[in-house]
């Protein structure tokens, strides 16, 4: 089984990063297919789509300007699985990807992942003070797995604090373009 293709582009308003594929996702070719996994019903509830997605309708998201992508490719069971080898590797990886597509902000689900990805400890919720990649928003919400003990409501609360960060950033982008558009004009 080998890893499943990233949905991405540039000017994406978010890059979603989880660790790996599931086994379900591996299987499917789809991110976040396990019917275990809250993702798709977490988008929706927050807000970020106008309905809720199938892991099918992975790629469609990008319409929307979101993006998925892992620190690692390999599917398994379970994060655990990874070795210390497969993150150093993935971490290399993920930042050129993420220096090269430049999304607005990046959104590690889960901490765990964060952690791989930066090196960091003891990481609140939500926007990171420290950027990896100058320019883009680091931003770290629960992972969606069944598996979290956070209640859905806590999860979706902290997903739609990404969507109200996105509107803001990329108002402020519009902003800034219409500003030096008519300073040229």
């Amino acid at each position: 089984m080998g890893p499943i293709p990233d949905h991405i582009r540039e000017d994406l308003d978010v890059l979603f990063v989880g660790f790996n594929p599931s086994i379900r996702s591996g299987e499917t070719g789809h991110h976040y297919a396990n019917p275990n996994n809250r993702f798709w019903t977490i988008l929706y509830e927050a807000g970020l789509t106008p309905r809720k997605y199938r892991p099918e309708e992975d790629g469609q998201l990008l319409a929307l300007g979101y993006g998925f992508t892992n620190i690692v490719a390999r599917p398994t069971r379970t994060a655990a699985e990874i070795s210390r080898e497969e993150y150093r590797q993935g971490r290399i990886i993920l930042r050129e990807k993420i220096a090269r597509f430049r999304p607005l902000v990046v959104c590690f689900v889960g901490k765990g992942v964060y952690e791989q990805y930066s090196g960091r400890r003891n990481i609140p919720w939500g926007i990171q003070a420290e950027s990896i990649v100058p320019g883009v928003i680091e931003f770290v919400a629960p992972s969606s797995s069944g598996l979290v003990r956070m209640k859905l409501t806590e999860i979706v609360e902290i997903f739609r604090e990404l969507k109200e960060l996105v509107q803001r950033e990329r108002s402020q982008k519009i902003k800034h373009s219409l500003a030096i558009k008519s300073q040229k004009g």
